[in-house]
């Protein structure tokens, strides 16, 4: 048991089996959405068709075709040979190297001219080594070195957790949320500050974010990685939101009552945190696997040891009706309805479920009810 928990309520080995039914049905609907275009370029959690296995570095990087390369012939040579060796969505891995090449975000952006321009010596050479970097299943955030979250543009360094879309969605839910309950404190005047804590801050999607689209709350992010917490406050300085931003290295695992006593009253608490089961990992693309961080994502037996515990310090530390927003496993919502039917947690309530840009149950709602004692 960590510090600071307050509860022995448990997952029944019946429950967890109703629950497998359920996430079998799941998984047939998440199958069928992906076959409709719901797979996202080396985002997914879940291994697409033929991961799991480790990657192929024996491969010789092939030499450039002779004669000058266009743009548009370049990512159809580097689709053919990504799509040999077995890399998911070749054609997207290829468009982006080729694109961030040329300064630009995506192919889409750049002009006629420009794509039917040969690609310089330097140009061909600098492809060449970030797709050779690709075909070791090095992730395209990692080998062009940044991503775009939202409005932002984040530095990336392996092995910091790569955000995923699904987490927009998250802060899409959080702002909506702040912009409707305090609508009068941010965009008439600050009749009170509004501060939020980040659990598991990664690269600093999250809290940036909010940071950047609310001027007038203030974040406190914890991470127990200390590449992680260098990598939020390296992209915090680029946007000048260092000023709003708390950093905080611990585990929240051992150290739950000095991030406690360090935070204070917040008002809102929100976490992607690690959710995948630990009989689930080795499942995980290669991507992941052998790049990033797996203490990011490794959430114990059933994916709840760290959401939890934020359970735990949310009585602690929130304000009367402040919420908590995480992104979780689908498995998950019903799971935690039930430890707070059985009285886990007194004082937090279970508000809402929310599905993500795929129908899966990504996100859950919980509020604490009760006065600071």
């Amino acid at each position: 048991m960590h510090d600071g928990e307050d509860c022995n309520c448990v997952l029944t080995n019946g429950l967890i089996q109703y629950l497998d039914m359920r996430w079998l049905k799941v998984m047939l609907l998440r199958e069928r959405l992906i076959r409709q275009g719901c797979s996202v370029i080396t985002h997914s959690r879940l291994q697409s068709s033929g991961a799991g296995s480790a990657p192929n570095t024996s491969f010789v990087t092939p030499s450039p075709p002779p004669g000058p390369l266009q743009v548009n012939s370049c990512i159809q040579f580097w689709k053919q040979v990504f799509s040999q060796h077995k890399i998911p969505e070749p054609e997207a891995s290829s468009e982006y190297i080729v694109a961030h090449v040329l300064g630009a975000k995506t192919i889409q952006s750049l002009e006629n001219k420009q794509l039917s321009d040969p690609l310089t010596t330097s140009q061909m050479q600098y492809v060449w080594e970030l797709c050779t970097r690709r075909l070791q299943r090095v992730p395209v955030q990692y080998v062009i070195g940044e991503w775009d979250f939202r409005h932002l543009t984040l530095k990336m360094k392996p092995p910091v957790f790569i955000p995923r879309p699904e987490t927009e969605e998250l802060v899409v839910l959080v702002e909506e949320d702040l912009l409707s309950r305090e609508k009068a404190v941010i965009s008439v005047g600050p009749l009170r500050e509004i501060t939020f804590l980040e659990v598991g801050c990664g690269s600093g999607a999250i809290c940036l974010s909010l940071l950047h689209l609310l001027p007038r709350i203030n974040a406190i992010a914890v991470d127990k990685s200390a590449e992680a917490i260098n990598l939020t406050r390296e992209n915090a300085d680029r946007l000048g939101l260092s000023d709003r931003l708390n950093l905080l290295q611990m585990d929240i695992l051992l150290d739950s009552q000095q991030l406690v006593r360090e935070c204070g009253a917040v008002d809102f608490i929100i976490s992607n945190p690690p959710y995948v089961f630990s009989e689930d990992m080795n499942e995980l693309e290669p991507e992941i696997l052998q790049y990033e961080d797996l203490q990011a994502l490794d959430g114990g037996e059933h994916g709840l040891e760290v959401i939890q515990q934020i359970l735990t310090i949310g009585r602690q530390i929130l304000k009367k009706n402040g919420k908590i927003f995480l992104e979780v496993e689908p498995r998950h919502p019903a799971m935690l309805q039930m430890l707070i039917s059985q009285g886990c947690y007194s004082g937090i309530v279970y508000k809402d479920t929310k599905r993500d840009f795929c129908e899966r149950p990504r996100f859950c709602i919980l509020q604490k009810t009760f006065e600071e004692v």
